[in-house]
This record gives structure tokens, C-alpha cells and sequence, in this order.
């Protein structure tokens, strides 16, 4: 009886086992979507990317959401489901950082996984026409002779988006008074840097300061970049969220990022990837 009933606890503990290996197994299985939050200056370099990620992971289904950065920030702060955050400044991101410095975090918002924190790319700020450069504009600086003899139109962002704080950036280091141009008419805004470059492509403005990869993707003709001086650096934070409901998941997409592979496609449109 005694070697029965060891066989028997043999047998119950191989089967909890492989019980377990299976569970594990159908676990790493189930389908699971990740949904990420994305700057729109990067929606043609995700979407290739996520493509091929999903080939190689079919049980993994990534669902973008392309915005400007400070409407992606507001959805995350009202309970929208995200599991990734990239942002096209730090801004947006330290704003729901909580170990980011409180005057900019000033509600104390708590979202990001700081954990999982990386600088992702780098961009730059341009100065694009469209086709056949009606106005001749080569430079920032014909560009700031346009605007103050206003013999040109000039598409920017929004202040609540980052490439028209990069503008606004851009207008102090060349001491133009925003407001007094708005009144003269010769700006034009965009809710994203998707709708600056629409207005730049089909020659609705004379010129717009947007992202070089935007511009690239558009097949527009880039006269000038934005120096450190002139605006600071471009930089795209990306983090994991702390209301993820796929952490893991979510951070294995986040590694894949970083990869060549990955940084291939976006080097092939004029971002920098940061290691």
C-alpha cells in the first residue's frame, strides 16, 4: 500500500506540473492587444513597424492612436486605455511623470512607469515649401523677412502642440511677436503636424515649420533646419503607462523599438535613434 500510494503522489505531482506548463504555455498564447499612444510626425514609421511586429507575434494586435502630443497627454489624463506613451517632447510625458520636476508637473500626475522611461529619437524642426517654392523662401531668416513685410503665409502648430512650441521657440530666438503677426494675417495653425503639412502640400501657405520626417513622408522640399539654439533638441520620450493592462507586452514592444530593425525604418526617414 505504502508504494502505491507514493506512486500516486508521483503521479498527482507530474500531472500538477505539467498542468502548470500548459497553463503557462496557453498563457504566453492569448491574444493581446496593446494600444499606443503616438506622436502623428511618427504614424508612417509605426504603422510599418507594428506591421511586422504582429507577423512575428500573431497573438499580439497593436491598435495606434496618432495625435498631436498634448491631446494624447489629455486623453491618458481623462482614462483612456494605453498601454504606450511616445511623445514628440518631454513636456507632455514629465506632465504625467511624477518623478519629473514639479513646475512641470504641476497637478502631480502619477501615469508613467518611470521604470520603463527611455529617450527614444530625435527630430528636427524644418522649414518646408511646397512644390516649385513659389516665394523663394531658402532660409529661417527669408523666412522671418516674409513674415515681417508680410509677402508670405506660415503654417505652424498649435502652442498646445510641440512643433508650435518649437515655432514659438523659434519666433523668440528671432524676436517675432506672435501675436502681432496673427493679427496681420500671415499665420496659419494646425491642431497637429499632420495638418501643418497638409497645408504646406497643397501650397495653401507659402511655407510651414513641421518635422523633417513629416516632410519627407510628404515629399515636401526642406529649405532649412532649426538649430539647438534656435529651439532645443527634438526629443520623443516613450514609456509603459502604470494602467497598462499588459505590462509585459507592452514592454517587449517598447524593447523592439529599440532594435535595429526598428531603427532602420525610422533612420529611412530622417529621425535619430537614441541608444
Amino acid at each position: 500500500m505504502k508504494r502505491v500510494a507514493a506512486l500516486l503522489c508521483v503521479l498527482f505531482v507530474c500531472a500538477c506540473l505539467l498542468g502548470g506548463c500548459a497553463g503557462t504555455a496557453a498563457q504566453t498564447n492569448e491574444p493581446v492587444e496593446i494600444i499606443c499612444f503616438a506622436a502623428a510626425s511618427m504614424t508612417e514609421t509605426l504603422e510599418e513597424i507594428g506591421k511586422s511586429y504582429m507577423e512575428a507575434n500573431p497573438n499580439v494586435t497593436l491598435t495606434f492612436n496618432f495625435d498631436s502630443s498634448g491631446t494624447l497627454k489629455t486623453q491618458i489624463e481623462e482614462g483612456a486605455d494605453c498601454d504606450i506613451f511616445i511623445s514628440a517632447a518631454k513636456k507632455q510625458m514629465d506632465q504625467l511623470d511624477i518623478t519629473a520636476d514639479k513646475e512641470v508637473n504641476t497637478d502631480g500626475l502619477d501615469f508613467v512607469d518611470a521604470g520603463t522611461r527611455i529617450d527614444l529619437l530625435e527630430n528636427k524642426v524644418a522649414l518646408a515649401v511646397p512644390q516649385g517654392n513659389p516665394k523663394n523662401i531658402n532660409s529661417y531668416e527669408d523666412m522671418v523677412a516674409g513674415l515681417k513685410d508680410k509677402s508670405i503665409l506660415l503654417a505652424m502648430g498649435n502652442e498646445d502642440v510641440p512643433v508650435g512650441q518649437y515655432t514659438q521657440k523659434i519666433f523668440s530666438y528671432f524676436e517675432l511677436d506672435e501675436e502681432k503677426l496673427a493679427a496681420d494675417g500671415v499665420l496659419t495653425y494646425g491642431s497637429n503636424v499632420k495638418e501643418v503639412t497638409t497645408q504646406v502640400s497643397e501650397a495653401a501657405v507659402d511655407c510651414g515649420i513641421i518635422y523633417s520626417t513629416d516632410a519627407y513622408s510628404a515629399g515636401l522640399t526642406v529649405v532649412d533646419t532649426a538649430s539647438k539654439e534656435m529651439c532645443g533638441q527634438v526629443i520623443y520620450p516613450a514609456a509603459v503607462l502604470k494602467g497598462s493592462k499588459h505590462p509585459d507586452e507592452a514592454k517587449a514592444f517598447l524593447d523592439h523599438l529599440r532594435t535595429d530593425e526598428a531603427g532602420k525604418i525610422f533612420e529611412s526617414v530622417g529621425f535619430t535613434c537614441l541608444k
